[in-house]
């Protein structure tokens, strides 16, 4: 995503996140497009001073719901359950 994509998305009302769920991109008060890291409340600008650059790769920017990105590549995780794999990853061969 890029800068304007990441604040339209933003102003919609949409969940934008950087890297990981961690990290979401808010607007405050003053109108400031800000990347918050969640568990302790720190926060960056989205972009540099000159607002020419984002403080992050465009790649590492999401929509929460949509793919996430996974080390520079776009997948999705799924996992389906079967019988005698708690954990869904095993395929069991009967």
């Amino acid at each position: 995503m890029n800068i304007e994509d990441i604040k339209a998305a933003v102003d919609a009302g949409k969940s934008v996140h950087w890297a990981n769920t961690g990290y979401v991109v808010r607007k405050d008060r003053l109108g400031q497009y800000m990347i918050v890291y969640l568990p302790n409340g720190s926060a960056i600008g989205l972009t540099n001073r000159a607002r020419t650059q984002l403080n992050g790769a465009e790649g590492d920017f999401y929509i929460a719901g949509r793919e996430a990105p996974v080390q520079g590549v776009t997948a999705t995780v799924s996992q389906k359950k079967r019988e005698g794999d708690p954990c869904g990853t095993v395929p069991i061969h009967k």
